[in-house]
């Protein structure tokens, strides 16, 4: 998927103009190539792109734009969630600008990256070297003992929902001992019979979510005090309110709903 930065001309079905975790709505809807091309010059955006293959151009904002008429930034993870027959797209094109915008240099050569003429790369124009966008593997997993499902509530995180225990795949690791380390470190529980579920694009950054079920093992909770506020087994006939779980379409609400199917 080649991408051409600064295009001349915005021939495209959709348009994503983005500001940090946000992104540009009109009328709580997507804009249109009018919006697009206010934004998509020096005075307005630092870097914009079209990626001709996926009908897409993305531009990034400068900080306190002028914004049109009936226009407003709303967070990513709410656009995705409100449209998710676009949601790959405008999450993708939020990580593909967030990550250009920080990574514009080649770290051995210094010299100013370009774009790669066939893949969605830069490149340095001295050693070759490509440099891919940015993605951050980690699994999710939902627990079960019986009728009970093990939540949990994260220290180290804005957001103080239950949610499933989760974490980044640490190098020379499989998805499965990931899963069976994260659920031992944070909780002291080990589990059996890890089944993957599905996968999801989660863009707040740059992650990729794998999702598992597993059964408990052994053990009694514990947790990783600088990690984990909270860890509990839930009947589930007796789960928290709905105001205390994941947000739906999120990983954890799938996993916890039996949306995704092992």
């Amino acid at each position: 998927m080649p991408i051409i930065t600064k295009p001349n001309s915005f021939e495209a079905d959709y348009f994503f103009i983005c500001r940090g975790n946000e992104i540009l709505v009109k009328d709580n809807s997507f804009i249109s190539k009018k919006e697009f091309e206010f934004f998509a010059n020096e005075t307005f955006s630092d870097d914009w792109y079209i990626e001709k293959n996926l009908s897409c151009v993305a531009a990034l904002a400068k900080e306190n734009p002028l914004v049109p008429e009936n226009c407003k930034f709303i967070s990513v993870r709410q656009f995705c969630f409100e449209h998710k027959e676009i949601a790959f797209l405008a999450s993708r094109a939020s990580s593909i600008l967030k990550q250009r915008s920080k990574f514009k240099f080649c770290p051995s050569c210094k010299e100013k990256l370009i774009d790669d003429e066939i893949e969605s790369a830069r490149k340095c124009p001295d050693c070759k070297t490509k440099f891919f966008p940015r993605i951050e593997p980690a699994t999710i997993t939902l627990v079960s003992k019986g009728e009970e499902i093990l939540l949990v509530k994260n220290k180290n995180s804005a957001y103080k929902n239950y949610a499933c225990v989760s974490g980044f795949v640490e190098q020379g690791e499989t998805l499965e001992q990931c899963v069976a380390r994260e659920i031992k470190e944070e909780t002291n529980i080990e589990v059996q019979n890890i089944k993957y579920c599905g996968s999801q694009a989660w863009p707040f950054p740059d992650q990729l979510m794998l999702a598992f079920t597993a059964e408990y093992k052994s053990g009694e909770i514990k947790i990783q005090e600088s990690e984990i506020l909270e860890a509990r087994w839930f009947k589930r006939t007796e789960l928290p309110p709905e105001s205390q779980l994941p947000c739906p379409g999120s990983v954890a609400w799938n996993l916890i709903n039996g949306i995704f199917k092992s």
